[in-house]
């Protein structure tokens, strides 16, 4: 599974999701201060997953009709620590299984939403 950490997703996590196997990339390492929409592009083109914290992924995936093939997850956390979305992420993606192909999932901590494009 390969996925790609917005500039906004904290690098801790980053770090903490490549040892536990992920093949993460990090906007924040490798590319700061591009445009959401050079995110996605580089997520199209690598087939990785975005994980942000960044709600204007949803109109550019609505509005503007960029499409990932791979899906965003946009983490509506508050109050958390550097190394809690790692968490969150793992257990998405293992215990719950979340399916985010051509989806945007959003989670709260307690809530999944998910809408297909």
């Amino acid at each position: 599974m390969k996925l790609l950490a917005n500039e906004n997703f904290p690098r801790a996590s980053v770090l903490i999701l490549r040892r536990l196997g992920y093949d993460i990339t990090s906007i924040g390492e490798d590319n700061p201060s591009i445009s959401d929409r050079s995110v996605m592009e580089i997520a199209e083109a690598e087939q990785r997953i975005i994980l942000t914290f960044d709600r204007d992924y949803g109109e550019l995936i609505y509005k503007y009709d960029y499409k990932p093939s791979q899906g965003v997850v946009y983490l509506r956390l508050n109050n958390y620590t550097p190394e809690e979305p790692a968490k969150h992420v793992h257990e998405l993606l293992t215990v719950l299984q979340i399916e985010t192909e051509r989806s945007l999932t959003v989670y709260d901590g307690t809530n999944i939403r998910q809408r297909k494009y």
